[in-house]
């Protein structure tokens, strides 16, 4: 048996560097346990005939992943569901429209080329997180005692998941009020590029495509676009094309970050925001989720459109299990994700958040940047890091250090003031201090930065 790197097992997902930290060997007793968890649920049936819908990513590996998890899958007894090339948020819409049991989709999102990994979901999309199944499918595969079902069951495929996605996507927004703009897309060469292609060609756009051909290698540039370097060819192109907006999409295709037609980012918070208020006139009333990390704009949209905002996790897994538990109609996180109460499940449905932020856009009469500049009225740090010795002691520390601060422990530990707010929380797998502060001015965001910054050490 190749040697099985357990870290590789996550909160959110599985996910390491293919022959070194796992190799196909993974995928096929993945599949074994994956069935396994799923009969282990009380939703199973006994005797019920399974069915698992699994999708793949451009990467290099992932064919060869794919091609032993199908096995596995069946081995195990179960038909799985060969969905062929795909974003992650499509199969995620293939498991709740077409009502499979699960799915799993062989990605490691933005992560290099050399990486690659596992996003798994039950059914209608229900996220399986470490608590939730991921720790249950590494005890089991690591120990070694996984067999084969008596009777296998069926690998078959099903190529119209994308076409039905696009049909449902055009299907939630007034697509006949959306001005027609000209755009430009960087995909990164990643899956983005197959759920735009078909999505635009629906509708009076101007596409200015880059990076659409699908390449595992990313030779244009990292497909994170949390990371502004990789947001220039981008800034470089609107400028250029005098476009209207800018999209950037993450490697897997979950992920969206926009740009306004003067080539600067707008804020994953305000983008929240904006959204919150429109998901909010489908639904008045409803709750709506932010992520720990601050955004205080968020707040004021969400309040403003008269919603509830209700304060979540970070990390897409945990977030939409909260979503379902407490009812959350929308959620973005600051990462660039944004989810949804969809009639597939709850997960991101980027066709959806494009065409809403494209309503929002249209109904302002306004340029991007005109429409985006009042709402940039707070002060971030950005996400710093810091290694710690104790991370447990260190929290403590900052606790006693703002004694009347509003508190929150739901993620970190996020402390509240008027002027000044921020989430301090430890990382999944490192010892390392996450910190991220928000305020009203920059010399408060500056000065209350660097004063809880000595404070993680």
């Amino acid at each position: 048996m190749f040697p099985i790197n357990s870290s590789i097992f996550k909160a959110y997902d599985i996910r390491g560097i293919y022959k070194s930290d796992f190799n196909e060997e993974l995928a096929y007793l993945l599949g074994l346990a994956f069935v396994e968890l799923r009969k282990s649920d009380p939703d199973y049936i006994p005797g019920q005939s399974l069915k698992i819908a699994v999708g793949q990513d451009m990467r290099l590996s992932s064919p060869a992943l794919k091609t032993e998890l199908l096995r596995g899958l069946a081995a195990a007894g179960a038909e799985a569901v060969d969905l062929g090339l795909v974003a992650t948020p499509t199969l995620y819409f293939a498991v709740g429209h077409y009502k499979y049991d699960g799915g799993i989709m062989i990605s490691a999102s933005h992560n290099p080329k050399e990486w690659n990994g596992f996003k798994l979901v039950r059914a209608q999309g229900v996220p399986v997180s470490g608590e939730t199944g991921i720790n249950f499918l590494r005890d089991k595969i690591m120990s070694g005692e996984l067999t084969p079902a008596v009777t296998a069951g069926l690998i078959s495929e099903n190529n119209e998941t994308t076409t039905a996605a696009t049909k449902y996507t055009l299907s939630c927004v007034p697509t006949g009020k959306i001005k027609p703009f000209k755009i430009v897309v960087d995909t990164a060469n990643g899956m983005g590029a197959t759920y735009i292609t078909p999505l635009f060609a629906k509708l009076p756009f101007k596409l200015i495509p880059l990076n659409f051909e699908l390449d595992g290698s990313f030779p244009a540039h990292e497909a994170d676009p949390l990371k502004e370097a990789n947001l220039a060819q981008l800034q470089a192109a609107v400028k250029t094309n005098t476009a209207d907006l800018g999209i950037a999409i993450d490697g897997d295709g979950d992920r969206l970050f926009f740009i306004d037609n003067e080539g600067g980012i707008i804020n994953p918070t305000i983008t929240r925001g904006l959204l919150a208020k429109l998901f909010l006139a489908d639904q008045p009333g409803a709750k709506m989720g932010y992520d720990v990390r601050p955004g205080q704009i968020t707040v004021d949209l969400i309040k403003e459109g008269g919603g509830q905002p209700v304060l979540t996790h970070v990390g897409h897994s945990l977030i939409k299990e909260q979503m379902i538990k407490e009812n959350i109609y929308f959620a973005g996180e600051s990462s660039g994700h944004f989810y949804w109460q969809g009639e597939a499940g709850c997960f991101e449905y980027p066709g959806v958040i494009i065409l809403k932020m494209l309503l929002a856009l249209s109904l302002s009469g306004q340029t991007a940047a005109d429409f985006i500049r009042p709402y940039n009225k707070y002060f971030a740090s950005g996400e710093i890091n810091r290694e710690v010795g104790d991370k447990d002691a260190v929290m403590e520390k900052i606790i006693t250090a703002y004694p009347d601060g509003q508190l929150s422990r739901l993620d970190g530990v996020t402390i509240t003031y008027p002027t000044f707010w921020f989430n301090v929380r430890g990382a999944n797998t490192e010892p390392k201090i996450r910190l991220n502060l928000e305020a009203i001015d920059p010399e408060t965001m500056a000065a209350k930065r660097d004063e809880v910054l000595k404070l993680i050490v």
